[in-house]
This record gives C-alpha cells, structure tokens and sequence, in this order.
C-alpha cells in the first residue's frame, strides 16, 4: 500500500500550516473576529443554501481561516489518508483541482498526504478567501505554484481534468441541482487514473450529501475506494443512522474564545466518500463506531466488504488481535494490516 507521509513530520505542510495560522489574526480585533466566526457559524448550520459568497471580505476571510481551516484540513487529511492506503503501490496524484477550495485547506492536505509537487488549481468565488489561500500558500515552498482561481461553483462549472478532484465542503451551500452539476463535473474531470474525494460535515444531512454524491460517481462507473469496503449501496436504513468519522483538531485561542471551555483540543465530525477510477485495494471492513472496550473483550461496529453492518466481539483469546482491537480507532481499516 502506499505510505503517506506523516502529518506531524518535522517542517511538513501540516506544521507550516500550524505557523501561517498563527499569525493570521494579528491586528484584527479579538471581538470583531469572534463576531465574524458566530456569524459564518450560523450561515453554515442554516438550511438554506445561498447563490453568493459566504466569505465576503478580509476579516471573514481571516476568521474563517483561523477557525475553520485546521478543522477543514484534518477531515480532507484524514480522507486521504484512507484515500492513499486503497491506492495501488506508488499511486500520487500528480496534479489536482480542488473545487470550491476557498483558502485552499485541501491542498494543503493533500500537500501532506503525498510528497512531490504537482499541478494545483483551486476554484472558488470569494477572490478574498482565494487571495488568503495564496497568501498562505506563500509560506510552503511546494504550493508557490498553486494557481488561484475566480470561478461560480454551480451548474455552469467546467473543471480541467485532474488525477484528484477534491470538493470539500462545498456542497451544503449549493442548490440541489447545482451540488448535482458540481459532483458530475468532478468526475468528468477525474483522470483514467484519477479519484475524486468529497468531504462534508459530519451531521445527518451531511451524510446525505455525501450519500448522493457517491451514487452519482458509482454511476459515473467509479469505484468506492473508501470508507465503503464496498461499491454497493449504503447499508445504513435511511434515517436511522448516518455514516461519520472524527479527527482530532489543536483549538486556537480563537477557538477558545468563541465557543469557550479549556481543551486544548476538538473533535471535527465529517463524512466523506474516496471514489476512484482505477480498482482499489479495499479492506475486509471499516469501523464506524468508536470501538467498547470492556473488560476482556473489545466490540467493534463495522462496515463490511459484502456491503452489510455488523459487529465483532475480540476477546482475550484473540491474542494479537485482541490488542489490536484495543488499539483500534473509530474509522479505522479491520482487520489491520500484518
């Protein structure tokens, strides 16, 4: 399988990031940037999606960075991950567009998921969040090339073919048929070899974005790469559940400010779906559950490769694989790799 690199690498994008971030708020007024991130809080979590920019000008934008990016970055990265341990031996896409990339959180990751540098283009239509993105991109000697660029994301969208479009939280704020035309467009732009990678928030309807968009590209004659160990349909009973995952995110002082509490750290729900053109190599299941330790034994929730749910009881007895499942995590491959 691939390896990926290490998001905590010294010098990786992921720190430079971390770095660039930082700094970002330096001059603008600690209340004037908690007032734009509860407003932009309240835009993302309403239920009515919007023809303009939610990002209007340089403290929107700034604020938005700060609060949300790291977030952004660590589900993209997290995806990917999963992405590039499906991907045949030495796959790396060696370009990308990134749809609807504001301040370019997915390039990043993507930047940290695969050394090398390739042909990046990030599409949005706030030109504050696209000229943020470039400004930080300035700090990472392998995103200087990145080209940032004013484009609609809806129904009139055209995308260069890449071998890796990502669309990352993009879709809530779009109209159906807009969200359609964005899906389609990607996976008419995916390369012979190329994959698409969609990430949305982690909440039922979420989940239901997400849903759409990975029917439309098993459609489209893509295969599931991950979570699904699977190509075929969602076993999940509509609306009874919905498939999710967590990555753990570093809380700013912006972060503090705005939602209060002291952990220096928070849980960044996320749905996502890797689709690919080539045929990945898949694992026998997925966890979906934060895995029940108990006393001599670990219940693991899972996803698996017949396209059904079901959950597996490792004891003591197991041995190895017992520590294994203690070791486990909530979206995890099962069983591991030897």
């Amino acid at each position: 399988m691939n390896a990926p690199l290490s998001s905590y690498s010294p010098a990786s994008p992921a720190d430079t990031l971390r770095a660039a971030l930082a700094g970002l708020l330096d001059g603008l007024p600690p209340t004037q940037a908690a007032r734009a991130v509860e407003r932009l809080i309240a835009s993302y979590r309403g239920t009515t999606p919007t023809d303009a920019p939610i990002l209007r000008d340089r403290a929107d934008v700034a604020a938005y960075a700060a609060y949300r990016m790291p977030a952004t970055f660590e589900a993209v990265r997290s995806a990917l991950g999963a992405l590039a341990d499906a991907a045949p031996e030495g796959w790396a896409p060696g370009s990308q567009v990134d749809v609807g990339g504001g301040t370019g959180a997915a390039v990043w990751a993507v930047a940290d998921t695969w050394a090398g540098e390739r042909d990046v283009t990030v599409l949005d239509w706030a030109e504050p969040a696209l000229a943020l993105g470039r400004e930080l991109a300035g700090s990472c000697d392998r995103l200087a090339s990145v080209r940032w660029q004013r484009s609609r994301i809806g129904a009139a969208l055209t995308i260069e073919s890449a071998d890796l479009v990502t669309v990352s939280y993009v879709l809530k704020e779009l109209t159906a048929d807009d969200r359609r035309a964005v899906v389609d467009a990607a996976a008419a732009a995916a390369s012979p070899d190329g994959a698409v990678v969609v990430v949305e928030p982690g909440t039922p309807d979420g989940y239901e974005r997400i849903i759409e968009a990975r029917r439309r590209l098993t459609d489209a004659g893509f295969h599931i790469a991950a979570p699904c160990p699977h190509s075929a349909a969602c076993p999940i009973e509509p609306g009874t559940d919905w498939c999710h995952f967590s990555a753990r995110v570093s809380r700013s002082s912006l972060h503090r400010q705005v939602k209060g509490g002291s952990l220096a750290y928070e849980d960044e729900k996320f749905s996502y779906v890797a689709a690919t053109r080539f045929a990945p190599e898949r694992p026998a299941a997925r966890i979906t559950r934060r895995p029940q330790i108990r006393k001599g034994q670990a219940l693991l929730d899972l996803c698996e490769a017949e396209g059904a749910l079901g959950r597996e009881t490792v004891t003591k007895r197991h041995g190895p694989l017992y520590r294994a499942a203690r070791d486990a995590d909530w979206g995890d491959a099962w069983p591991p790799a030897p």
